[in-house]
């Protein structure tokens, strides 16, 4: 079945984590790394995240940079890529930013989640992929069919996962914070799952490199 190309990305502590247990959120990043990621969300057709991401951080998904933005609009592309979220539960704010500014976001979500869901037409379309969990090859599938050939997913623990799991990924980008959270850790990059990816068959390190005190890592599929 045809899919996109699919980036994972995501910041974390040196023990996996991607936020800590405190209210406020935790900044695993500096400000040439969020530059650099708004570099690749110029270059690719949609960005996605979970519902649990859209929760907890509140995200818009845009591009940052009015040159990016631009650019993209001269090559005939909307300024920003299509706006993606993957709740099977539909449970989700229609006061979230991702909802009340910039163009139509696509929500995958479930028979029930589409009964449960409160989001306004404007603000979201709604694509049931199965009768109760989402069917994420059917997803993947539907966002091919839109155009979508560059998918970059950002978040949060349990989308990634999900991906990983299901072999649907293609390149991975950790920015490696220098800490360790230990007992005050939250939200992990993974959770426990079967993947693929494993000694037998392991992803190939692209690119490694030093952004201030952050790490940046790049694999690809082997």
């Amino acid at each position: 079945m045809e899919r996109p190309y699919v980036i994972v990305s995501a910041a974390m502590s040196l023990d996996g984590f991607l936020d800590d247990v405190s209210p406020e959120r935790l900044v695993l990043s500096n400000e040439a790394d969020f530059d650099r990621v708004d570099a690749v969300r110029a270059g690719v057709d949609a960005i996605a995240v979970g519902a649990g991401t859209v929760r907890a951080d509140d995200p818009r998904l845009l591009v940052r940079s009015p040159r990016r933005r631009a650019e993209r609009a001269a090559s005939g592309l909307r300024e920003s890529p299509l706006r993606v979220v993957f709740s099977p539960s539909g449970e989700l704010d229609p006061l979230a930013r991702l909802f009340t500014g910039g163009d139509r976001v696509v929500v995958y979500t479930s028979a029930v989640g589409v009964r449960a869901c409160v989001l306004g037409r404007d603000a979201a379309e709604l694509v049931a992929t199965g009768e109760a969990e989402v069917d994420l090859a059917a997803a993947l599938a539907d966002l091919a069919g839109r155009g979508v050939g560059r998918l970059l997913v950002e978040g949060g623990g349990t989308v990634h996962t999900a991906f990983l799991s299901a072999d649907a990924v293609d390149e991975v980008h950790l920015a490696v914070a220098p800490f360790l959270l230990g007992d005050r850790g939250g939200a992990r990059f993974v959770y426990e799952a079967v993947f693929p990816q494993g000694p037998e068959r392991p992803l190939r390190l692209v690119e490694s490199r030093s952004i201030g005190e952050i790490a940046l890592l790049v694999y690809r599929r082997a």
